[in-house]
């Protein structure tokens, strides 16, 4: 059904990968491998069975085993993968403005997607929730034990998003935003070329012109982006294969 409603993608790559050091030291961040697979590729796998046919990298730099990881991939997937450069850094909004003649192309919804995040994704089911509910973006949520560590995001039973709670000392809810979302192409016309937070400059505005809504992520979700977390999400992705996939674990 989606594979007609979405075909493209924008992964927020980012930078040097410090916070996964000393991982990153000899490799950069996207190709370290999670599980025997690149970080970037779990991400693109669960893209491609959505039916995204062209996946957009943010990077702030490029090494060539990068390119030529990517090349092999484009290859292999027979899909198009294209890097979109910045310059200086440019947040969590701006990359979108700087990838905008790639996300605008045809009009059809796009997917965005936090590099640091490892789960099972359900694209296709956040793709159709989105075109259920007309409005302009999606976050996916995810439930945490200790919401008063995160920025919580309250919905109505609809999943439309009233506001956002950043670190609450009383009790609002425990859905925290999981980093990845879907787009109409009119929310581009909200972001400019310049460093920007799309957490706290674009979704605020978004929800207060109720455009935005939620979706919870059923099954684990771990940000990978510093060593601790590393371990952990490799312990729930296998826990979660062992239930869901335990063919794909190796025997002995």
């Amino acid at each position: 059904l989606s594979s007609s409603l979405t075909m493209k993608a924008l992964i927020l790559v980012g930078g040097f990968g410090t916070r996964l050091r000393p991982l990153t030291l000899s490799v950069p961040k996207p190709l370290v491998e999670f599980a025997n697979k690149p970080i970037v590729l779990h991400q693109i796998e669960a893209l491609i069975k959505a039916g995204v046919k062209h996946v957009v990298l943010a990077v702030n730099y490029q090494p060539k085993v990068m390119q030529d990881a990517i090349e092999q991939w484009e290859k292999t997937y027979g899909i198009r993968i294209t890097c979109s450069h910045e310059t200086e850094p440019l947040g969590t909004a701006g990359p979108l403005a700087l990838a905008r003649e790639h996300l605008a192309a045809d009009g059809t919804p796009f997917f965005v997607l936090n590099s640091d995040v490892i789960c099972e994704y359900a694209l296709d089911d956040l793709a159709n929730f989105h075109r259920a509910h007309g409005k302009e973006g999606t976050i996916v949520v995810t439930q945490v034990d200790e919401p008063s560590k995160y920025g919580v995001v309250v919905s109505n039973e609809a999943g439309q998003i009233q506001q956002f709670v950043e670190k609450p000392q009383v009790f609002v809810g425990n859905k925290i935003n999981a980093g990845i979302y879907i787009f109409n192409t009119a929310i581009l016309d909200r972001i400019e070329l310049k460093p920007t937070s799309i957490e706290k400059d674009i979704f605020p505005k978004m929800a207060a012109d109720d455009q935005l809504f939620s979706k919870v992520l059923d099954g684990f979700w771990m940000d990978i982006g510093q060593p601790k977390d590393f371990l952990a999400g490799t312990s729930l992705y296998i826990n979660s294969l062992q239930q869901r996939h335990p063919e794909m674990l190796r025997q002995g």
